[in-house]
């Protein structure tokens, strides 16, 4: 809050494509899709138009003993999408997390495995903010001011292929941390109700990038020792890892998928929770107390499932998946001389997803770079000295040159600074 008094919010009028459109007539190119939401450029007409139409049939209805033909359509297109046939929505991520975990303990209640009621997670997992993802979430920041309210969940390593040893490649650092997962399931598999990680991108530890393999592994552990597989691909779904689902790369089916960020193409907040039939046959009974609490007021929103509707058939009209690998290569290109920078490590690039680590011991690398990159019109967001873009998907050459030559001009004015 204090930093606002030296550095005020930037206010905006506007959006349009991937340009936000500032009150004092700069003009910035959303190089982070606004925190990983917007997947094709802000004011899309076909979502606004979509959502338009929706506007006057309805707006809102609750879920509890209605329904209505958007959520219906909505969860048999992501139930063919997933090959999970259930679906639990709610408005953001961290209460998709949630209920992730609540519906994984309270199944095992039912079944009558009192015990398996603990989470493990990997080291350096993000999974949301409220009390219940605290749990596990493993960057201290976070979590350290509301410790004594969190039951912490248990840690196993990341399999981040920026670990890699001498004669190491990602798929050794993959297979080595899945020995450790091994392990600790061995050990502890008859309380641990369900492993939650984010498949092959851990975004807010960094853009740490790791091999499908663990996934693979991960799958077959979790099989072994009964534990149930939470993938949390609220910001690596929807094509942003090159796949719709990022776990389609190890060609594995979780137990829980949670969604939401790009799900309405980042017009409106919604997520959901998808998950298998022998998980919903474990809620399904006439005794209440069996059944899954938890509850929402705006679940399954018209307007929101509309919007994600919408969103589905510009993957579909738009040929995404495939445009995007041309794009992908198109970024990367545009931020090689990034890549090629005498104090940049790590280069690396998944999809629609670009960063790279800088070694500075600037205090405050971060802000320092993000505030010169908005003087280039240019909005990134670096997590600690990890720099990154996370564009939407519909962009022009000349947004794509701008890009490449924001980030690396942004990056030459802030290491200047150095000695300051």
């Amino acid at each position: 809050m204090k930093k606002h008094e030296s550095q005020p919010p930037v206010a905006v009028y506007g959006a349009n494509g991937p340009w936000i459109l500032c009150e004092d007539g700069h003009k910035v190119l959303d190089g982070v899709s606004s925190w990983w939401v917007n997947l094709f450029g802000h004011s899309h007409p076909y979502i606004k138009e979509a959502l338009t139409d929706q506007l006057e049939r309805l707006d809102h209805i609750m879920l509890a003993g209605f329904t209505h033909e958007p959520v219906v359509e909505l969860s048999e297109r992501l139930s063919k999408l997933s090959r999970l046939g259930h679906a639990f929505y709610a408005s953001d991520g961290a209460s998709a997390t949630e209920i992730a975990l609540k519906m994984s303990a309270h199944y095992w209640r039912n079944v009558g495995r009192l015990c398996k009621y603990r989470f493990v997670g990997l080291a350096g997992g993000y999974h949301g903010e409220t009390v219940g993802a605290l749990a596990v979430t493993d960057i201290a920041l976070f979590r350290q001011a509301y410790a004594p309210l969190v039951q912490l969940g248990a840690v196993v390593p990341s399999p981040d292929a920026r670990q890699a040893g001498p004669g190491e490649n990602a798929e050794a650092v993959a297979r080595r941390a899945a020995t450790s997962l091994e392990s600790f399931l061995e050990k502890n598999h008859a309380d641990t109700a369900a492993l939650i990680l984010e498949p092959l991108v851990q975004c807010a530890s960094g853009m740490a990038m790791y091999h499908p393999l663990y996934l693979q592994l991960a799958r077959e552990l979790c099989d072994r020792y009964e534990v149930h597989l939470v993938m949390d691909e609220i910001a690596v779904g929807f094509g942003r890892t090159g796949t719709f689902f990022a776990h389609e790369q190890a060609g594995i089916r979780p137990d829980f998928l949670c969604l939401s960020k790009g799900i309405t193409g980042g017009m409106l907040p919604l997520s959901v929770v998808l998950t298998t039939d022998a998980v919903y046959e474990a809620f399904y009974d006439d005794a209440t107390a069996r059944g899954f609490l938890h509850s929402h007021s705006y679940t399954g929103n018209p307007l929101a499932c509309r919007a994600a509707l919408a969103t589905l058939d510009l993957f579909e009209r738009l040929n995404v998946l495939e445009t995007n690998k041309t794009l992908a290569q198109s970024i990367g290109r545009a931020l090689e001389p990034l890549a090629q920078h005498s104090r940049v490590r790590n280069h690396r690039q998944l999809g629609m997803i670009w960063a790279c680590d800088v070694e500075s011991e600037m205090t405050g690398f971060s802000d320092r770079y993000h505030r010169e990159a908005m003087k280039r019109g240019l909005l990134l967001r670096p997590i600690g000295n990890t720099i990154y873009v996370m564009p939407p998907y519909l962009l022009e050459k000349a947004d794509v040159e701008h890009i490449g030559h924001a980030a690396y001009d942004a990056l030459s004015a802030t290491l200047k600074g150095e000695n300051e």
